[in-house]
């Protein structure tokens, strides 16, 4: 039976579609589904679980932290960092385009009671100043007391973008500074990572939390991890069990990642170059009012009002066997990946010009 999305009926897309819709629509290979097979497994809950120990461990090291727990998704990761940190009543301070605002349901208030602190910053990422003056004085019994600060890297709705590493410790040390808590949405921080040759670990200085996805360019079917301190980790494994997200024998899930981290992090690489390619051919269609940087494997981009709506667009593409996402009225997001190649991108392209050239 077919599922459901966005509201609407929707099966398995026709052989043959370059699917630029997210990095999260990527396959396994085979290779790596060959790496879960005999991979050894136990109790996950009880620690018995070899596999994913290892995982943890090569985790909480690569980020610099002293410890990880294993979650299905970087939503709950996120969700659980955000119940970890605060008290119901408390506030966050995010930027507005962030995922954690957008695109987790209304998590933070439903599961954490925390409202959010929306700042407008410049394609996803603010700056030191702002969360200055975001920050809610304190001592005053009438307004919500500011516990967390979270960071997105990259920055999903801000076309892939990296932080800088100078206006993240910026960002860190003003909310030290403030003592409150830090937390960074790494779901792609590999990207970041192989861009600009920064270690995880450097970027992850100075946030108390981290998540880590494996279902994005990463190519895993499955699985995020959280990482921070061993008592911050501690508390997070209550939120895992009270969500339900307990995974008994999950080896077989961590060898994917495992086999990812081995094998899918300097293919990123791959990723960024044809993105970079598809952003440089809208840049110069009289049909396309703006591309926003694409730093990473990320391209969104606003169709001219002389243009097709975004939706069309994305119903034009189809046609023609290439997925993208369509957000808003005149705004497509593309997305590379594991799942799509050179072939799929000279194609794209050549349709994005067939189609944004004249109306």
């Amino acid at each position: 039976m077919a599922g459901t999305f966005g509201g609407k009926k929707a099966g398995a897309l026709p052989p043959g579609v370059a699917d630029f819709y997210s990095d999260t629509k990527s396959m396994p290979s085979r290779q790596m589904r060959e790496a879960a097979m005999d991979a050894p497994m136990g109790d996950e809950q009880k620690g018995e679980d070899p596999t994913t120990t290892k995982l943890l461990e090569r985790t909480a090291e690569l980020l610099g932290k002293e410890d990880a727990l294993f979650m299905p998704s970087a939503t709950m990761a996120n969700e659980i960092a955000v119940a970890v940190h605060c008290r119901p009543g408390d506030e966050m301070i995010c930027e507005r385009a962030s995922h954690i605002v957008n695109y987790e349901g209304g998590g933070p208030g439903l599961l954490g009671g925390v409202q959010t602190h929306m700042v407008d910053g410049n394609n996803g990422m603010f700056s030191s100043e702002q969360l200055k003056g975001a920050l809610r004085p304190k001592g005053n019994l009438y307004i919500p007391e500011t516990s967390l600060v979270t960071v997105e890297q990259t920055a999903n709705f801000g076309g892939g973008a990296v932080w800088p590493l100078k206006q993240l410790r910026e960002v860190a040390a003003v909310a030290a500074e403030a003592g409150i808590a830090t937390h960074m949405d790494g779901a792609r921080i590999m990207n970041a990572v192989v861009k600009t040759e920064i270690s995880a670990e450097d970027y992850a200085q100075g946030y108390d939390s981290v998540t880590i996805c494996f279902t994005k360019g990463l190519g895993c079917p499955f699985g995020a991890l959280l990482v921070g301190s061993e008592e911050f980790i501690q508390r997070a494994w209550r939120f895992r069990q009270l969500l339900g997200g307990g995974l008994r024998q999950s080896g077989f899930m961590a060898a994917l990642c495992l086999y990812a981290l081995d094998n899918n992090v300097e293919r990123l690489a791959d990723d960024h170059r044809h993105a970079a390619q598809i952003a440089s051919t809208l840049e110069d269609l009289p049909l396309v009012e703006h591309v926003l940087p694409a730093d990473t494997n990320i391209v969104i981009f606003d169709i001219s009002l002389d243009g097709p709506t975004a939706a069309d667009l994305a119903n034009q593409l189809l046609q023609q066997d290439c997925l993208v996402g369509a957000f808003g009225e005149r705004r497509i997001r593309i997305v590379t990946h594991i799942g799509v190649d050179q072939e799929d991108t000279d194609r794209l392209c050549d349709e994005l010009k067939n189609l944004l050239t004249s109306r």
